[in-house]
């Protein structure tokens, strides 16, 4: 038998009888009787309501058994209630992994449902890995609504968190992939880059630096230079997944934002056929995958990409970088998905930096801190408000002179709000392909 207590109008009930007990007690004494009687007529009816409340038969939870970071995730309670009716009013709380919602607990009522009762929630999973769904407690009312029965289950089921490759399914992102230069069609792509590939009539509106002047001459008409985009280029996201990068932003960690806009680089990148690998680091090197070469294998970034775990650490850019740098035999692109707080700790990262920049192009990707921003340009009524816009106009500009110093080194720097990073790291990506700076 399920375990039963009683409800707020229960103690209701008994709160209201004890002043009436009282009353009983001081007009006449000798009827003090009255008082444990109503008292035990209260229990004796919490006893029978909890009795005729029923019996739960089956309880079951339902899950997806795979989820995305940031993307609703749907879980259903059903229940199998004999002896019930609509007084009942189920409500059931499931037990789960912290990452799959604040507090690792989902509260949600039950309703009427072909015979049996079920209820619905959706929670937005804050962490990649694997969260549990631990257990599961239901609770109803008896038809008097003086008692609560309660049941639970174990329900030991897992929720794989994978990152979030939203953006690869947009509707958007396919019209680009099918319309744009780098399309779906294979075909040889023509117009920019740096390998020459045939010649055209000139056009009014192309560059007049493809303009072939010595076969123009030839023909007596102009003629101008088509080129094929550079192919099979190496791409590296590099990830830094030390403390700075696992801080929040918007209600999720910066690195999980940065991995949803690398996965959607990479998938163009891969319709483009070049060549990417994943890399991330925080004391030292976590993950280092080979090079994927087909949309096919696009499931094994996305792999490595759960396991780049959180650390609250500093990451070791020296160590990072040179074993990055050991495994690249060839001219590459590295993107570096990072973040700093102030000049002293990106000291060190500029330096590395300036090593890779001499054999690799590096994109250094960084996230606006609109936290930052908002306290600078927040009204100012006291003085602790005045402190705070100052100190955070301090960090802003040397915020922008770590950004300089590395666009002198040549880095190709992308900062952008959080939910604007993966439209600018395409952006850039491509730019990179047009100018064939990997040949």
């Amino acid at each position: 038998m399920p375990a039963f207590y009683p409800t707020g109008r229960a103690a209701l009930l008994l709160a209201l009888a004890a002043p009436l007990a009282l009353l009983v007690a001081t007009i006449q004494p000798a009827a003090w009787i009255a008082a444990p009687a109503l008292g035990g007529a209260l229990l004796l009816l919490v006893l029978l309501d909890a009795l005729f409340a029923g019996s739960v038969s089956d309880l079951r939870v339902i899950a997806p058994a795979d989820a995305e970071v940031g993307e609703p995730l749907r879980i259903t309670v059903l229940a199998d209630l004999a002896r019930v009716g609509g007084w009942a009013r189920p409500v059931a709380a499931l037990g789960c992994d912290p990452r799959l919602a604040d507090g690792g607990r989902l509260d949600l009522p039950l309703a009427p449902h072909d015979g049996a009762w079920s209820g619905a929630t959706e929670t937005v999973p804050t962490r990649r890995g694997t969260g549990m769904l631990s257990r599961v407690w239901l609770r109803w009312q008896g038809p008097l609504g003086l008692a609560h029965r309660a049941a639970s289950r174990p329900v030991e089921q897992s929720v794989r968190v994978w990152p979030n490759v939203t953006p690869v399914r947009s509707p958007a992102l396919q019209i680009f992939l099918r319309d744009a230069q780098f399309g779906l069609v294979a075909r040889r792509i023509r117009g920019e880059g740096t390998e020459f590939e045939s010649l055209a009539d000139y056009e009014p509106g192309m560059d007049r630096r493809r303009i072939d002047w010595k076969s123009s001459a030839r023909h007596a008409r102009l003629f101008a230079k088509e080129y094929e985009t550079e192919r099979n280029n190496q791409i590296v996201f590099a990830f830094d997944c030390g403390q700075a990068m696992c801080e929040p932003i918007d209600g999720l960690p910066r690195i999980d934002r940065a991995v949803t806009a690398a996965l959607t680089t990479a998938w163009v990148a891969l319709k483009a056929q070049d060549r990417v690998a994943l890399f991330g680091f925080a004391a030292r090197p976590q993950v280092l995958t080979p090079f994927v070469t087909t949309t096919r294998d696009f499931l094994r970034l996305q792999q490595a990409a759960a396991a780049l775990d959180y650390h609250a650490e500093e990451p070791n850019f020296t160590l990072a970088l040179a074993t990055l740098s050991a495994r690249l035999k060839r001219r590459s692109l590295v993107v570096i998905f990072s973040d700093f707080t102030d000049p002293t700790s990106a000291e060190l990262m500029i330096e590395n930096i300036a090593r890779l920049v001499e054999k690799h192009l590096v994109l250094f990707v960084v996230m606006a801190d609109a936290e930052l921003a908002g306290i600078v340009s927040a009204p100012v009524d006291t003085v602790q408000q005045a402190a705070m816009a100052v100190t955070a106009d301090t960090l802003q500009r040397q915020r922008a002179v770590v950004l300089q110093r590395l666009r002198h080194l040549g880095v190709r720097v992308v900062e952008a709000p959080h939910d604007k990073i993966g439209n600018r790291l395409l952006d850039a990506y491509l730019a990179v392909k047009r100018q064939g700076s990997l040949g």
